[in-house]
């Protein structure tokens, strides 16, 4: 990828009682990283879409989305500027199932447990610890202000 490129990002908390799901990454930028669920949206690609599909893809899980935490700007690790659409998510079906090739493990954690982790342990760790604190202190919106795709 070149240097200096903005990355259209989706991020999913999915959420069970007081714990969500984190992953464990095995990409050449984020190895051994926790993250929640998440990935780029392709060109065309509904936001929401994008990010059930992500959740798919990399759990296995069918979800419902729920809320959002917000929109996150950042400089990443490998400097590209990414903007980050960050959503919470109940499981509605499918079975955990791990996407071979890119993730390692899963585990379910309480909130207030991720905040815990060492930043080396985490991906993006300033931006997932901005995440978690806006969970925590229930900083949530409504998903209403994303609209499927508008063609004119």
């Amino acid at each position: 990828m070149d240097q200096n490129s903005i990355v259209l990002v989706v991020s999913v908390s999915i959420l069970n009682d007081e714990e969500v799901l984190i992953i464990k990454e095995n990409k050449p930028t984020a190895f051994d990283k926790w993250n929640f669920p998440s990935g780029r949206i392709e060109y065309g690609e509904d936001i929401l879409n994008a990010a059930r599909r992500e959740v798919k893809e990399e759990t296995g899980f069918d979800v419902k989305l729920n809320n959002t935490t917000g929109i996150y700007n950042f400089i990443s690790s490998t400097n590209d500027q990414v903007i980050l659409f960050h959503f919470t998510g109940e499981v509605t079906g499918g079975l955990l199932n791990l996407e071979e090739d890119e993730i390692l493990d899963s585990k379910w954690i309480k909130l207030n447990d991720l905040m815990k982790f060492d930043n080396k342990e985490i991906r993006e760790a300033s931006v997932l610890k901005k995440i978690v604190d806006n969970l925590l202190k229930e900083n949530l919106y409504s998903i209403s202000i994303y609209s499927e795709n508008l063609r004119y």
